[in-house]
């Protein structure tokens, strides 16, 4: 009885010790396979985790200054897309007006050393009608550059290109030589400041227009800049907005949002920005962020 008893023991002992070892193996199986799944849970959360707020306290990554110039129209309207080397112009043959005019002025082509042409001449690439120095003559009007010559000093070439008709409106002299020119220098400055400038202009017209000349070339109400200061901390934007009159006052004073230029225009500005910023920059008319 006591050898029987004992055997009985022996083999309850061997089945803990098989049990404990077959625990002590599960767990070193196990601890691998839940470390795996730690860090597959931690990658998953990551990426599902909700898209953060893009804030405009950062500098534009993307895209590249080109894409912005571009506005989209947000109604039918004649045009003729026609890309410089200087700037890229949508021109209107119905008006012999651009509908808009735009390009990027760098820190580097403010140093530019062309001499101005002032040789008004036809845009070789227009198609359609297009106006001439006599529909000009005795109009009462400027030949108002929307790309200025000024900004085009950096190449014989560009130069050239700015004095296009493609690139002028009829402008009353005292917004083209005052508020207008006061504009211009500022964003000279202003692309100094920050690097580069990227600009949009053009007239306002409302329906039925004025004209000048044999070429009924129309006489725009107003006219328009917004620009955009891509490469700073914080993204700046800023939109201007005249009346084709005299123009002396501060250019402040002439300082609007560029969402009230969208609305008169019927153009989506800087679309392809994301939504975060270009909302944050087109509600902004504050001319006092920018650089004095």
């Amino acid at each position: 009885m006591k050898r029987g008893k004992s055997r009985r023991l022996f083999k309850k002992k061997k089945s803990h010790s098989n049990q404990r070892l077959g625990c002590i193996i599960a767990i070193i199986v196990l601890i691998p396979i839940c470390y795996g799944l730690y860090l597959y849970y931690q990658q998953y959360s990551v990426q599902h985790s909700s898209k953060p707020q893009i804030e405009t306290s950062v500098s534009l990554p993307t895209p590249s200054g080109k894409d912005l110039e571009i506005p989209v129209s947000l109604i039918p309207r004649q045009e003729q897309i026609i890309r410089h080397k200087g700037y890229t112009v949508s021109y209107n043959k119905d008006l012999k007006i651009p509908n808009w005019v735009s390009y990027e002025l760098t820190r580097q082509e403010t140093k530019g050393k062309e001499k101005r042409g002032d040789n008004f001449i036809a845009d070789p690439l227009v198609k359609g009608a297009i106006a001439t120095n006599a529909d000009y003559a005795r109009s009462g009007y400027d030949k108002g550059h929307m790309a200025p010559a000024a900004d085009m000093k950096w190449s014989p070439d560009v130069m050239k290109e700015s004095f296009y008709f493609s690139n002028m409106c009829p402008q009353h002299p005292q917004l083209n030589r005052r508020g207008w020119k006061n504009l211009e220098e500022k964003i000279r400055d202003w692309a100094v400041a920050d690097s580069a400038i990227i600009i949009i202009c053009g007239p306002i017209i409302d329906k039925p227009s004025k004209t000048i000349g044999k070429n009924k070339v129309a006489v725009p109400e107003r006219f328009f800049k917004v620009i955009l200061s891509p490469f700073v901390k914080p993204v700046r934007g800023i939109g201007f907005l005249f009346n084709n009159r005299q123009a002396v006052e501060p250019l402040s004073t002439y300082a609007v949002s560029i969402d009230s230029i969208e609305q008169l225009t019927h153009m989506d500005f800087f679309s392809p920005l994301p939504d975060e910023i270009e909302n944050a920059i087109e509600a902004n008319a504050d001319y006092y962020q920018w650089p004095r």
